[in-house]
């Protein structure tokens, strides 16, 4: 019985030996999938068994045990600790963070800054992650910083890189070079699927995720989420300590830093150009949204001028529309000024028209508005009281329907008299007295003569 007993035992050790080098290979490729997709012990066995194992589970049981158990003792990957002198270089990257703006949840890009040398960080919150967010997230962290690196290390972002070459060679941004040849730093792009290049920013994603949006955080508005993730980074820095320079804090260590950057004078100019046409109700059209222009120009081409949060439109060197950007879609916004030369020949738009709904004009011109909309041609009349008011100013005419509410006599006609007369007023001429003329002693008074008169007069009635 002995015998037979070890001729099995023999099978079962030998046979994981022909099929070694097949199962490791397996092993590195499960590896590479995510945890809850591994195949286990038992699918790796049948998987040998179909390409002709003939060996005991047992044996392929303990191999993936001992393998797996070996491979999680060992790093991925070995690293090199790095170092930055003052001033060399700073790290960047994006996250995507979950907050509660106006009461609903949103999904906001969260830009990352670090300083490598004194680990002090810089984080501003965005709807998007595009180009333009990019340069104004550089203008604000420069600003924060009181000055720039020599360097900045990036990821391989399309907005930051058009083409990745051999090696460290790259492509950049034509436009993005222009905001490092502003700010005088050389871009770098770590090698691809290489975080550990920019380990700094990447360890901070996760603390600042854990310190300021765990859990999440709730504002009305980006500009308030803003200026309190300023706030934070201000005050975090200021507590914590230097990872390296355990006795002074991060801030402690900046301001030491602070003399190596380079000192900036002018933001960059971050906008996107693109070309757009006019449409005949005097709207463009981007990202999604719809802005008012100068009704000049529907029919025609322009340049839309996008930065993070206004939309500019130029044509022919002209600004002709200047808007708060917004975020979302279809969304429509007017400037009723933009329209008033087509209400000049339409009068009667001024009631239903789209851009003359809850237009937030004074108070005076609100009721004269009013008023002279309950009359025969008052629409008329107003539009010519707005074109005075875009040719000589809102405030005058504020002043003069202000007037004209106050003395009960709102009319056009008549509101355009006093703005006419208010721009021109009639000189007011002292009649020339000759020399010879003038009197050398003033007359006094003598009211004598008046209680003469008088009695006189009572003596005749009597």
């Amino acid at each position: 019985m002995a015998q037979p007993h070890t001729v099995i035992r023999e099978k079962i050790s030998l046979a994981p030996g022909e099929f070694k080098g097949r199962l490791t290979t397996l092993l590195k490729e499960d590896k590479k999938r995510l945890k809850r997709r591994r195949l286990t012990a038992q699918r790796l066995f049948e998987l040998l068994q179909g390409e002709g194992y003939k060996g005991a589970y047992d044996s392929i049981q303990r191999y993936v045990k001992k393998w797996r158990h070996q491979e999680a003792r060992q790093p991925d990957q070995i690293y090199i600790p790095l170092t930055f002198s003052p001033g060399e270089a700073y790290q960047f990257d994006w996250s995507h963070e979950s907050v509660i703006l106006s009461g609903m949840a949103q999904r906001v890009k969260v830009a990352h800054f670090r300083l490598s040398h004194s680990r002090l960080f810089f984080v501003v919150a965005y709807p998007r992650e595009q180009q333009e967010m990019v340069f104004d997230a550089h203008n604000r962290a420069f600003e924060f910083f009181g000055g720039v690196c020599k360097r900045g290390i990036y990821d391989n972002l399309k907005t930051v890189v058009d083409r990745v070459l051999r090696g460290k060679e790259r492509r950049f941004n034509p436009r993005f070079l222009q905001l490092c040849s502003h700010y005088l730093l050389e871009p770098v792009a770590c090698t691809p699927a290489s975080g550990w290049e920019k380990g700094q920013v990447e360890k901070q994603v996760k603390n600042i995720r854990e310190w300021l949006f765990t859990p999440r955080p709730r504002f009305s508005s980006f500009d308030e989420l803003n200026a309190w993730l300023l706030e934070q980074c201000t005050k975090i820095c200021q507590k914590r300590r230097h990872p390296e320079d355990k006795d002074r804090t991060i801030w402690e260590v900046f301001q030491e830093e602070k003399s190596s950057l380079i000192p900036i004078t002018t933001p960059f100019q971050g906008y996107i150009d693109t070309e757009c046409r006019v449409s005949s109700t005097s709207l463009i059209r981007y990202d999604r949204n719809h802005y008012s222009v100068d009704s000049k120009v529907a029919g025609n081409t322009a340049t839309i001028r996008a930065s993070a949060d206004r939309i500019k439109v130029i044509s022919k060197g002209e600004v002709i529309a200047d808007h708060p950007r917004q975020f979302g879609r279809d969304k429509v916004v007017y400037d009723p000024w933009h329209y008033l030369d087509v209400l000049s020949r339409k009068p009667g738009a001024l009631r239903n028209g789209a851009p003359f709904q809850g237009w937030a004009l004074p108070a005076s011109l609100r009721r004269v508005r009013s008023t002279l909309s309950n009359r025969q041609g008052g629409d008329r009349a107003f539009v010519e009281i707005l074109c005075k008011a875009r040719e000589h100013g809102l405030d005058l005419a504020e002043k003069i329907c202000a007037k004209a509410v106050a003395e009960g006599v709102i009319r056009g006609e008549i509101i355009l008299n006093m703005i006419a007369r208010d721009l021109d007023p009639l000189p007011v001429e002292s009649a020339a007295v000759p020399t010879s003329l003038r009197l050398r002693i003033e007359p006094t008074a003598d009211c004598s003569r008046y209680d003469t008169l008088r009695e006189e007069v009572l003596h005749g009635t009597t």
